[in-house]
C-alpha cells in the first residue's frame, strides 16, 4: 500500500483539495495483496482450539506471549498422514505458511488467519533447548537453591497436596503416606495437570495454600509422560513462584527419566509419586512409636526396679537405731547391776573385817578401823554420784547418737515426704499411679497426704459426681420447701 493510499482517511491539510475515500472492498483487496506479498515462516505453539468442515480446518495457535488463528485446506492436511490425534487441543505442534486476508463479500465476513501448508508435531528438541535455556538463567540468579536451605519438619502435622483430582498421583501417593503410618491432615489443591491452563491454575493454588493452609510442606505431583506432557511443570512463572515460596515444596513429577525445572527449583525431588511420602514424612511412624512405647516400658520398669531396691535397705535403717538403743540400754543396766552387787561386796568385806578387828579388843586397831571405815564411807558416798554422771554422760551421749539416727531415718522417710506437701496416687488396689494415662485409666484413685488419704474421681467423672452431688442437694431443698409448706 502506497503513501497516497494509507493517507485516504487522513484529513488534507490547509490550502489543499480533500482526496475521495478508497472504498473498502479495494482496501481489503489491497491488504490482501500486501498480507500475501510477506514472507513465509514457520511458527510454533499449542493447539487451543480445533475443528475442520469439509474443505478446511480450523485451530489456534497460541503460546505464553500471543497466539493467531490458522486455517488449512482440508485435502493438504489429509495428505500429510498425520498419526492419530497428533493434532488436537493441548498438542504442541510446528506450522509452515502464511499470514492471508479473507476480504469477505456480501454475504461473508472478512477474516485474518495464518494459512497453513505444512504441519507437524513440535520435536521434545525444542522443547528441550528451552529448558536448557531456562535452566541455565535459574542458575545464574540462584533460584535453584533457596528452596533446599529451608528446613523441613520431620513429621509433619499438615501436608498440602497439589495434583489432578482424579489421578492416580493422588492414589500413589496416599498409599505411600498410610506406608509411613502417617496420620495428619492433608489440605487438597486440585488442578488440571496437562494443558495450557495447568501453570497459572498450579501458581495460583501455590500461592493459596502458601498463604493461607497453615501447611507444614507442599507436593505437586502427577504421573509420566512425555516433555510435551509435562511442560506445564517447566513454566517460568510457576518455577520462580516455588523457589520463592517459603514452605518446602516436594516435587514427584512423572517418573524416574522424567526431570522438569521443577524439580530443580524445588526443596525435594521424588521419582514418584510414591515416593514423595518418604521425602514429606521422615520417619516411619509405627516403628518410631513401637520405640516410644518400648522405651516408656524401660523407664517404668526401672522405676518399679529402684522402689524395690530401695525399700529394703531403708528398712534396715529403720530398724537400726531401735535396736542399738535396746542394746545401749541392755549394756547399761547391766552396768548398773555390776557397780551395785560390787558396791555391796565391797561394804561386806569391809564390815566382817572390821568386826573381826574389833573383837580382838585392839583399840589402836578400832580406830585405825573407824578411821578407815569412815575413809571408805566417805570415798563410798561420792562413787554414787561419780557413777551416775558416768551413766548420765554415757545415756546422754547414747540419747545424741540416738538423736542424730532419728533425723537421719526421718529424712529417708517416705512420711517426711507427703509432709513437705507432696502426696502419693494411688490406685484401688494400691499401686502407685504414675501418670496421667494412668490416672485417667483408674477413673477413681486415691490421694495420700501426711496425715490422711482422701479418694478422688478423674477427668468427666469428677464433674459428673460434682452433678449428682448438686442434683441431690438441689433435691433435698426442693423436699424440705414441700414439707414445710405441708406443714
Amino acid at each position: 500500500m502506497n503513501r497516497d493510499q494509507s493517507e485516504a482517511g487522513a484529513a488534507p491539510e490547509p490550502g489543499q483539495a480533500e482526496k475521495a475515500p478508497t472504498p473498502v472492498g479495494e482496501y481489503a483487496r489491497q491488504l490482501k495483496g500486501q498480507l500475501k506479498a510477506l514472507p513465509g515462516a514457520r511458527i510454533t505453539g499449542e493447539v487451543t482450539s480445533f475443528s475442520q468442515s469439509r474443505v478446511q480446518i480450523y485451530f489456534e495457535l497460541r503460546d505464553e506471549r500471543g497466539g493467531v488463528q490458522a486455517t488449512m485446506w482440508k485435502r493438504e492436511f489429509d495428505a500429510l498422514k498425520l498419526p492419530e490425534g497428533a493434532v488436537k487441543v493441548g498438542s504442541r505442534i510446528v506450522v509452515e505458511g502464511a499470514p492471508d486476508y479473507y476480504e469477505g463479500g456480501k454475504n461473508a465476513s472478512p477474516s485474518f488467519s495464518f494459512r497453513a501448508t505444512d504441519i507437524r508435531p513440535s520435536g521434545e528438541g525444542d522443547l528441550i533447548a528451552r529448558l536448557a535455556e531456562l535452566r541455565k538463567r535459574f542458575r545464574a540468579e540462584g533460584l535453584t537453591e533457596l528452596q533446599k536451605a529451608l528446613r523441613r519438619p520431620l513429621l509433619p502435622k499438615r501436608i498440602g497436596v497439589i495434583t489432578a483430582e482424579g489421578g492416580a498421583a493422588r492414589q500413589d501417593l496416599m498409599v505411600g503416606l498410610e506406608r509411613r503410618g502417617w496420620q495428619g491432615e492433608i489440605v487438597w489443591g486440585f488442578a488440571p495437570v496437562q494443558d495450557r491452563k495447568a501453570a497459572p491454575l498450579i501458581t495460583r493454588k501455590l500461592g493459596e495454600m502458601a498463604a493461607f493452609g497453615e501447611v507444614d510442606a507442599i507436593v505437586v505431583c502427577r504421573g509420566g509422560g512425555s516433555l510435551t506432557d509435562l511442560w506445564a511443570f517447566c513454566d517460568e512463572d510457576l518455577c520462580r513462584t516455588v523457589a520463592m515460596l517459603a514452605v518446602p515444596v516436594v516435587s514427584a513429577v512423572g517418573h524416574e527419566r522424567d526431570v522438569t525445572l521443577l524439580d530443580d527449583v524445588a526443596a525435594v525431588r521424588a521419582s514418584t509419586p510414591t515416593h514423595a511420602a518418604d521425602a514429606l514424612v521422615g520417619i516411619e511412624v509405627p516403628a518410631a512409636r513401637s520405640a516410644l512405647v518400648a522405651a516408656t516400658g524401660r523407664v517404668s520398669r526401672a522405676g518399679r526396679s529402684a522402689v524395690r531396691d530401695r525399700v529394703a535397705p531403708l528398712s534396715v535403717l529403720a530398724a537400726g537405731p531401735g535396736r542399738a538403743v535396746r542394746a545401749e540400754r541392755t549394756r547399761l543396766n547391766q552396768l548398773t547391776r555390776e557397780i551395785r552387787a560390787s558396791t555391796e561386796r565391797g561394804i561386806g568385806r569391809r564390815t566382817e573385817s572390821i568386826g573381826r578387828i574389833l573383837e580382838s579388843g585392839l583399840m589402836p586397831g578400832l580406830a585405825r578401823a573407824s578411821r578407815t571405815i569412815s575413809a571408805g564411807k566417805a570415798r563410798n558416798a561420792g562413787r554414787p554420784g561419780e557413777m551416775a554422771a558416768r551413766v548420765g554422760r554415757r545415756l546422754a551421749a547414747g540419747e545424741r547418737k540416738l538423736e542424730t539416727e532419728r533425723v537421719a531415718l526421718r529424712a529417708h522417710d517416705p512420711q517426711r515426704t507427703l509432709e513437705r506437701g507432696y502426696a502419693r496416687v494411688e490406685d484401688r488396689a494400691g499401686e502407685p499411679v504414675v501418670d496421667s494415662d494412668s490416672a485417667r485409666r483408674a477413673g477413681e484413685v486415691k490421694i495420700r497426704f501426711a496425715d490422711d488419704a482422701v479418694d478422688a474421681v478423674v477427668g468427666s467423672g469428677r464433674r459428673r459426681r460434682r452433678r449428682k452431688n448438686e442434683d441431690q442437694e438441689e433435691f433435698e431443698q426442693i423436699s424440705m420447701e414441700g414439707l414445710k409448706d405441708s406443714e
